[in-house]
């Protein structure tokens, strides 16, 4: 009896194994891509906590940079104080984004992406910088999502009053303030264009 009991409990641990390794539950990249949207509502009173946003900014030290310069930085308003803060400073988005608990920053650092050894090498020049920070933000936004959290990158904000709040410094651009909750709506698949009238194949 005890044999057979035993061996009931030794079957489940690995039928438990199998589903852990087969990343059951984890939705799949494309499912990431396809349930990612910009969310203007979100569910009041539910939290995020520091090791979740320390978790999901680690995953967008992965993504490229120029000669590996990585020149975004982030700067995260948890905290109320400093969430309340930020809320006045994105204009229309405030109402749109009241209940979302966390509120992050983002910059790049100049005269890093597109530069050697402190020289321009292109017309571009800090526009890779810019082009950086996106990649970054792509993956906090993907990894957000991922992790069951949603997120609306805004361009509307007073940067003079941010760089203040958060003692950025003079080399840094602001670029955008991403909003990082729970949805608190189902928003519809936008329509997009067709892929021929962005890829052209020769």
């Amino acid at each position: 009896m005890k044999r057979g009991f035993f061996a009931l409990i030794a079957a489940a641990a690995l039928v438990c194994t199998g589903c852990a390794g087969s990343g059951a539950g984890a939705p799949s990249l494309d499912e990431v891509f396809v349930s990612r949207r910009s969310i203007r509502a979100y569910e009041a009173g539910r939290t995020i906590s520091e090791a979740e946003v320390r978790e999901l900014l680690t995953a967008t030290q992965n993504a490229p940079s120029w000669a590996n310069q990585q020149p975004s930085k982030y700067y995260v308003a948890i905290g109320e104080e400093k969430r309340n803060a930020v809320l006045e400073l994105i204009g229309g988005n405030k109402s749109r984004v009241i209940n979302a608990p966390v509120m992050i920053v983002s910059t790049f650092e100049t005269g890093k992406s597109g530069f050697f050894r402190g020289q321009q090498v292109d017309a571009e020049g800090n526009l890779w910088g810019a082009y950086d920070n996106g990649l970054s933000n792509a993956y906090l936004i993907l990894k957000a999502r991922a992790m069951g959290f949603d997120t609306l990158i805004m361009g509307m904000r007073m940067a003079d009053e941010l760089r203040q709040l958060f003692d950025i410094p003079e080399n840094e651009v602001i670029l955008a303030v991403i909003a990082l909750g729970y949805r608190d709506q189902e928003p519809k698949m936008p329509v997009h264009r067709p892929l021929d009238e962005i890829a052209r194949f020769f």
